[in-house]
């Protein structure tokens, strides 16, 4: 199967996610959106793990891959009360998510080439470019 697709599903997925954060940050304390949300992201995954369970699906599993994963939940736990702070000092959504969700992009593709020391090609390069400047415009305002 192709990647785009996916690739573009979790991105509708990601935009759920900022969109929904961004209505909720108006009625609850950051910290209770945050908790709710990892709620029922936990309930969702487990779900997902009893159904592969299920159907006999093989789950190897190791320290290393379980550290990562705690990580992972450590950086977008974070992520979740801080986009709930910000949204709730009234940023608009169509400012934020594209600074939260771009500034994201460009600092995990500078793990990629700095730490897991992938390569970069000139039209990649000036994508990430063009989301530096992106940025830049919306933080202006």
């Amino acid at each position: 199967m192709n990647w785009l697709p996916l690739a573009l599903l979790t991105a509708l997925c990601l935009a759920g996610y900022n969109f929904f954060i961004k209505l909720a940050a108006a009625h609850l304390p950051p910290a209770v959106g945050a908790v709710v949300l990892q709620l029922v992201a936990a309930g969702l995954g487990a779900a997902w793990l009893v159904r592969l369970k299920l159907l006999g699906q093989p789950l190897a599993v190791s320290g290393k891959g379980l550290g990562l994963a705690a990580l992972a939940g450590l950086s977008v736990g974070l992520a979740e009360i801080l986009t709930f702070v910000v949204f709730k000092r009234g940023v608009p959504a169509s400012v934020g998510t594209p600074v939260i969700v771009g500034g994201s992009v460009l600092l995990a593709a500078l793990l990629g080439l700095l730490v897991l020391r992938e390569g970069l090609t000139l039209a990649q390069a000036g994508g990430l470019g063009l989301i530096v400047a992106g940025i830049g415009l919306l933080a202006r305002g």
